[in-house]
């Protein structure tokens, strides 16, 4: 018996880390293996917000969003996460595609320290940090995507 891989189908995703004044944007490349930031967007209203989002959907033909949600610590949701599900459902209906939550906890931190370990000053650049998390989110993702279809091993006879 061989082991062969069932067929793999890639998916484009948009990961979003939605925040009270910015919301940072990543996408996958063509192969779903790896996110990078995009964009940060300047939060107005949601109309605002949605036609931003939509320019971006539209030019990158996206299937899914990815939406960080902020557990509190102890793995609740809090006000913020509530907060960012009622955005993101909002969102989803009026762009007319489904949406995937991830744990977002300590992305904004990890983001961060990426920035310290580029020598950038993370107060200086709070729109890139959004951007960061955005891809965080998405990677994380993409990763339990691939090692669950990883999972799906099917044996044929020769």
């Amino acid at each position: 018996m061989i082991p062969q891989q069932q067929s793999k189908s890639f998916i484009s995703a948009l990961g979003l880390d939605v925040g009270s004044k910015r919301i940072g944007v990543s996408g996958c490349d063509g192969t779903g293996l790896i996110a990078t930031g995009l964009t940060t967007i300047d939060r107005k209203s949601f109309q605002e917000d949605v036609e931003q989002i939509q320019q971006i959907l539209n030019e990158r033909q996206v299937q899914v969003l990815v939406v960080g949600l902020p557990y509190s610590m102890d793995g609740s949701l809090g006000f913020q996460a509530r907060h960012v599900q009622k955005f993101a459902n909002r969102l989803a209906k009026a762009v007319k595609l489904p949406v995937e939550y991830v744990d977002e906890r300590l992305t904004s931190f990890q983001a961060e320290q990426l920035l310290i370990a580029e020598n950038r000053s993370p107060s200086r650049h709070k729109g890139l940090i959004d951007r960061k998390a955005a891809a965080l989110i998405l990677q994380r993702w993409l990763d339990n995507k691939r090692s669950t279809s990883n999972r799906a091993v099917e044996f044929v006879e020769d």
